[in-house]
């Protein structure tokens, strides 16, 4: 398991811009090809227009109008405008394409980071704030937008206009076009000296950023505990410490990042006023017409506007690259559990379980949580797991579904190694009921059926009077179709454990797993569901884990669990009549009655 990360915590970021990362966002353009290459096409013409405009006032000034050639003038101020409507077309297209690729390739990288997250093992989302999982997927990759539907584009639009640019002022004059490019090392330095503070500056924008982020996905999440212990004082001092830190880390980025263009601007203008001081005072051999002086300086405008561009799309670059190292980091997690290479699907299964002298730690050199655990359990045999806190009942669940992996030994289905078989064919015979029991927004019927998809309305009826929910469902407001708010909000603790139950056995599976699942269900509504589970049951393997001793007095095996070990197993009436740790466990609950 990776090391807790909290909200308090920042988290580590590569000191360099990392090229790989930049390339990687190319593959997400690689779809679109065609596209890309249409608007280029388009980029090209709109590059040659760009630069024909000086070259045709050059014409004007140094030969139409000496020779008053009225028809010339009326050709080529047709020309100009023929030539400004194309451009203003092809900037209306080349605005609209861009676009469109942009928010395709932000869909993918959204499409793509969801999946990859579906598939991460538990110890992922144990170590780290969902919250900072969350940023990732939506703040982040909005955050690639602009960069994405305009930048990465328009950047090779202006490297093609720079490059044209370039080469006719070299073919016009020479010696003006190197007097032109005196000052570009400057640029050059100024450009790298601020990469470097505006770099960590976003770096630890984004760390905060993700940090506020996590408090307040965390504070939503307790906000009946805060309520309850009246400490909304409290949670809002915190909220306002880690606003105040996003503030001023926002503010010292955006202070940094603002430099650059002010530098690229004056450095800009100076080499205009040293255009017009070559050309005007013939330095250095520079002996020009006013057409070309004034050409000159449109072309300076062409070379020094795709500069500009390119500097301000780096500035985003360096922006983006300290959240595309968090996306791609999480994309470049691999699963704990994945299906081996030569993994098989799991046939239908009898239910036979065998864990071989188990051993479980979360970390290589951590604590063993199971010690040699060894457990033998028939098909359609009913077990129960009892045991302190901590003793590692959970862990054995989880180690069956394999949700983690053994460190040592095995646990086998009929004799298949969980490890040798796929997780779909394995986790498609359980049906797990967890304590925490999670219900989908959206009505009772749709989470019902989130079991088995296919289900018919008669097989979700079924399944829910078989788990005595159907009574407390059709005195809802409208019955199997009452809508029910995110993680069942508006049903009591009860009712959501029953529908997740309904949820289970509409599943039909082979094993059935129930941790704590009747923990928050009263004792009535108890019996009436082991009345109708002792028909369900039959022919399933079942495991059990309950702090109430009631609810498992009649299962064929009950397994005391300390320390990662099962200290003692057996049936109810011989663990009592034992008088080791499940006697004393039972007589303590009921001496509390």
């Amino acid at each position: 398991m990776a090391q807790r990360n909290t909200y308090r915590e920042d988290e580590e970021l590569e000191e360099q811009i990392n090229l790989r990362d930049i390339m990687r966002v190319g593959s997400y353009l690689k779809p679109y090809t065609k596209n890309v290459i249409r608007i280029l096409a388009v980029v090209v013409a709109m590059s040659c227009i760009g630069v024909s405009v000086p070259y045709l006032t050059k014409v004007v000034i140094d030969r139409i109008i000496p020779q008053h050639d009225v028809r010339g003038l009326v050709i080529i101020t047709v020309g100009l405008a023929v030539l400004i409507v194309l451009y203003e077309l092809g900037l209306r297209y080349r605005t609209v394409a861009i676009t469109r690729v942009g928010q395709l390739m932000l869909k993918d990288m959204r499409r793509h980071i969801f999946t990859h997250i579906q598939t991460l093992s538990f110890s992922y989302f144990d170590s780290r704030p969902h919250g900072k999982i969350l940023i990732r997927v939506v703040n982040y990759v909005n955050t690639l937008s602009d960069t994405l539907s305009s930048g990465l584009i328009n950047v090779i639009s202006d490297v093609f206009t720079f490059i044209i640019t370039l080469v006719v002022m070299f073919a016009v004059d020479w010696k003006l076009t190197l007097w032109s490019l005196l000052l570009f090392p400057v640029l050059i330095i100024w450009v790298r000296v601020l990469q470097f503070f505006q770099r960590k500056a976003y770096q630890k924008l984004s760390n905060k950023q993700s940090n506020l982020n996590a408090y307040i996905h965390e504070s939503i999440a307790g906000v009946k505990t805060t309520q309850t212990f009246a400490q909304e004082k409290t949670q809002f001092d915190t909220f306002q410490e880690q606003q105040g830190e996003v503030r001023r880390a926002w503010m010292h980025a955006v202070h940094i990042q603002f430099l650059l263009w002010p530098g690229v601007a004056v450095i800009s203008t100076m080499t205009i006023a040293f255009i017009y001081y070559v050309g005007i005072m013939g330095f250095g051999g520079v002996n020009v017409t006013t057409g070309v002086l004034i050409a000159f300086v449109g072309y300076a405008n062409n070379f020094w506007n795709p500069v500009i561009n390119i500097g301000n799309f780096y500035n985003q670059l360096i922006t983006c690259s300290a959240y595309l190292e968090r996306i791609f980091e999480t994309l470049d997690v691999k699963p704990e559990i994945v299906d081996s290479a030569d993994a098989v699907d799991l046939p239908q299964i009898r239910g036979r379980v065998d864990f071989n002298d188990v051993v479980f730690r979360y970390e290589p050199d951590g604590r063993n949580i199971l010690n040699l655990l060894d457990l033998h359990v028939e098909p359609g045999s009913t077990v129960a797991l009892v045991g302190p806190t901590g003793a590692g009942k959970t862990t054995v669940i989880n180690l069956l579904s394999r949700f983690y992996d053994v460190s040592e030994g095995s646990v086998t289905i009929d004799d298949y190694d969980v490890r040798n078989v796929t997780l779909e064919s394995l986790r498609k015979q359980m049906g797990v009921m967890l304590q925490d029991t999670f219900i989908f927004s959206g009505n009772v019927r749709e989470n019902i059926r989130y079991g088995k998809l296919d289900a018919t309305d008669e097989e979700i009826e079924a399944a829910a009077k078989a788990v005595h929910a159907h009574e407390f469902i059709m005195e809802l407001a409208d019955g199997y179709d009452t809508v029910v708010e995110e993680r069942g909000s508006t049903l009591s603790a009860g009712q959501r454990q029953l529908i997740a139950f309904a949820r289970v056995l509409l599943a039909d599976p082979r094993i059935l797993i129930l941790d704590e699942a009747t923990s928050n269900i009263d004792t009535r509504t108890e019996e009436d569901l082991q009345a109708g589970l002792a028909r369900l049951l039959v022919g399933r393997t079942s495991f059990i884990i309950a702090h109430r001793l009631s609810t498992i007095e009649k299962a064929d095996m009950i397994c005391y669990i300390d320390h990662g070990q099962i200290v003692e197993h057996g049936s109810h009436e011989e663990l009592l009549e034992a008088k080791g740790a499940y006697y004393r466990l039972y007589e303590s609950q009921y001496a509390m009655i």
